[in-house]
Order: C-alpha cells, then sequence, then structure tokens
C-alpha cells in the first residue's frame, strides 16, 4: 500500500509539484466573490489539459490562497508499484479524517470526502 504524507509547508509542496511538471493552478469562476476559488496542480500530461477550466496562477497567489483557506495537501511520492506518484488533495486540517494535526504526518491513502480535490494521474 502506498503511503500518502500530510503538509503545510511550501517548500515542500513546490518542492513536491515542481518534480512532476505541475503548477499552481484555480478553477476558473469558483471563487463566487471570496477571492478564493478551487486550488489544483496542472500537470503537462493530464487528460483535457487544455479543457479543464483551469487557469495557471503565480506561486505567490498560489500560497496566499492556500494560506487563508487554511489548507494542507495530502499527497504521495509513490505508487504502491514503486513508480512516482501525482496523488494529490487538497483538504482543509479541521476535517478530522484527513488531519495531520491529528493522526500523524504519513498515513496510508483512502477515502477523502470533503476535500478540495486536484488533479491526480
Amino acid at each position: 500500500m502506498a503511503l500518502s504524507k500530510t503538509t503545510q509547508d511550501h517548500d515542500e509542496i513546490r518542492r513536491w509539484a515542481e518534480a512532476r511538471g505541475a503548477v499552481p493552478a484555480e478553477v476558473a469562476d469558483t471563487d463566487k466573490g471570496r477571492g478564493t476559488g478551487l486550488l489544483r496542480f496542472c500537470f503537462p500530461d493530464a487528460p483535457n489539459k487544455n479543457n479543464s477550466g483551469l487557469k495557471e496562477i503565480s506561486w505567490e497567489e498560489f500560497f496566499e490562497k492556500f494560506d487563508k483557506s487554511d489548507l494542507e495537501l495530502i499527497y504521495q511520492e509513490k505508487t504502491a508499484a514503486g513508480e512516482e506518484s501525482n496523488f494529490n488533495k487538497l483538504v482543509h486540517p479541521d476535517d478530522e479524517e484527513h488531519s495531520s494535526r491529528k493522526s500523524g504526518s504519513s498515513r496510508s491513502s483512502g477515502s477523502h470526502a470533503k476535500s478540495h480535490k486536484s488533479h491526480a494521474a
């Protein structure tokens, strides 16, 4: 079983994304007047990349919105087969099912409800 990790560390998040060629993005038209839309990562080989409704944003803007929304990233380095993994989800740490504040920073992946999902390949 592949282990997932959880972090709010900007350097760790950026390192993980850039190692996979991913760039920070926001789902267009999802801010609903709050100033923060749904955050995602846009991967270079993602299916329907051009029709996904994602708008690339700067790392500065991504982390400003990430912090404002008090999110954390759940991600995997490797798949169960040992290949590089793009699995990731942006979640609210106050959701007890996800929070590293309650359960530690590494755990096996499972179902993650009430999350801001990101594209995973």
